[in-house]
Order: structure tokens, then C-alpha cells, then sequence
């Protein structure tokens, strides 16, 4: 029984840079339709700031239709005159950066990316609290860790975790939570979505509805340090993974969309 629907499968790309030996995949993303009313979507790619700060122009790599090979699209990130194409959100300790994407164009191409529907299958903080949302949930994480992108098709790598510490966000102290789960390099931008339940103890609730509930930025890690026994200063640090995954709230999204809303709606072509 599938508890991460095929179709969030499809909503997951790869994002990557252009070398002398081919592409390497550094990140991920996915699409999120940002509800503008009745049944209008604005399709937005999301991922992590630090993926597209210091990069001029990317790929993105998605499914093609029915068995056909992945489908490669190059975006520039600035404009003509060296504006951004992609937004980040105002607040400079939120890692999230999204980018307004045509559909229209990729589908003729022959892809077959999808959207989480931001009215729809998407929570936000104060509906992961009314839920009941907490500690000891268990998650999935979806993306390309490693770089880990698949060879001819586009396969998205999902793996399980929990719910490490939310309360902090919940109640407004907080702009992001823990989980514990592994991710690596790659993960980063790629969404997190809660596993459904049948059943709940006490007075909470099962979800039996797979919920988009964030974005990771990446691991939490942990320092290690080497001091030397002649000067007992510190010589060596080595940073480890520590299991602990940061993400931050589908909030953050709309936050960013609606900072820059006049900027957007400029860029968007008839």
C-alpha cells in the first residue's frame, strides 16, 4: 500500500550545474502551486537559497511523460539586466528561494512535472498545530540525496523519519523545525510530507491525508574538535552529520510569493 502518492513523485526535480565532464545534480526542489483563487495555480519552483545564490543560471531535471527519458530544462537565474528571476524569502535566517515557472512551456516539451495544489495538500503552522501535528510523527523525505538523480529516468529518493522537536514553531518562537532523519548533500530543497495515520492515542487526531508540511534545508551538523596536547588550542574541527534534519514551514513559501508579488507578477510573460 503506497503512502507517498505517485503523483508527489512527480512534483520533485533535480537541480543542477553544468561541468566540463556533463551536469552534476547538487540539490533538489519541487513544484508548488501558490492558490490565486477559484481553480488559478501559480506554479513556483522551491528550494533552498544557498542553492541558487551564487549561481547564475541551473538545470532542472524531471520526468518525461509515460517511460521517456528525464527531461533536462536550463533556467537562467537573472534576467537581462541582472535582476534575480527567483525570489528569496525577506527574512535572511529563512533558507527558501522560489522561482515563478511556466507549465505550459515544460508540457510541450514532453515532461510531466506536477504541483502540490497550496490550498489543497499543503498545511501551514497553525494547521499542523489545530492538527495536532508533534514530536514522535513520522515524516518522509523526498529528493536526491548524494546527487543521486537516477540515469535515464528521474526517480525520487524517499526515506522516512520522525518529527524531532516542533512545539518552538508552533508556537511562534521558531521558524523552522528538527527531524530525525538522514539527509545529505542534495537533500536540500527538497520537501518533507507526513506520513498518514489510521489511528492516534488520547485526545489527538490521525491525518490520513499525506500532507506537504516543509522544505529542507539541510543537516544539523555536529563539530568535533581536535586540540592539540603541546598548546591545548583548538588545531582541527571536523564537522559529522548529525541525524538531525532543519526544515522550515510551507509558510515561508507564500511569505516569499507575497513579499515579492509586484516583482513576480513583472516577470511573468503573456
Amino acid at each position: 500500500m503506497a503512502l507517498v502518492p505517485a503523483e508527489y513523485l512527480d512534483c520533485v526535480a533535480a537541480i543542477g550545474t553544468a561541468t566540463g565532464q556533463g551536469k552534476r545534480w547538487i540539490a533538489s526542489a519541487f513544484f508548488y502551486g501558490f492558490h490565486e483563487g477559484r481553480d488559478e495555480y501559480l506554479p513556483v519552483l522551491v528550494t533552498n537559497r544557498h542553492v541558487f545564490e551564487n549561481l547564475t543560471e541551473a538545470w532542472v531535471r524531471i520526468n518525461g511523460e509515460a517511460s521517456q527519458p528525464a527531461k533536462e530544462f536550463q533556467v537562467s537565474l537573472t534576467t537581462k539586466g541582472d535582476s534575480p528571476t527567483w525570489f528569496e524569502h525577506p527574512n535572511p535566517d529563512v533558507d527558501v528561494a522560489v522561482m515563478p515557472i511556466r507549465f505550459d512551456r515544460i508540457h510541450v516539451q514532453g515532461a510531466r512535472p506536477r504541483f502540490f495544489p497550496g490550498d489543497k495538500n499543503a498545511i501551514r503552522t497553525k494547521e499542523m498545530a489545530a492538527k495536532g501535528v508533534s514530536e514522535g510523527d513520522f515524516v518522509y523525505t523526498l529528493g536526491f540525496p548524494l546527487g543521486l538523480a537516477g540515469e535515464e529516468r528521474n526517480f525520487v529518493i524517499v526515506r522516512g523519519g520522525t518529527v524531532a522537536r516542533i512545539r518552538d514553531l508552533l508556537e511562534g518562537k521558531a521558524n523552522k523545525f528538527l527531524l530525525d532523519a538522514s539527509v545529505f548533500p542534495g537533500s536540500s530543497g527538497g520537501p518533507v510530507v507526513l506520513k498518514p495515520e489510521a489511528v492516534a492515542i488520547g485526545a489527538t487526531v490521525p491525518s490520513n491525508v499525506p500532507y506537504l508540511i516543509g522544505i529542507v534545508q539541510g543537516y544539523l551538523p555536529y563539530e568535533d574538535v581536535a586540540i592539540s596536547l603541546q598548546t591545548n588550542s583548538p588545531r582541527v574541527i571536523f564537522q559529522e552529520n548529525s541525524g538531525l534534519a532543519v526544515v522550515h514551514p510551507i509558510d515561508c513559501i507564500d511569505e516569499t510569493l507575497s513579499a515579492n508579488k509586484g516583482t513576480i507578477e513583472a516577470l511573468r510573460e503573456p
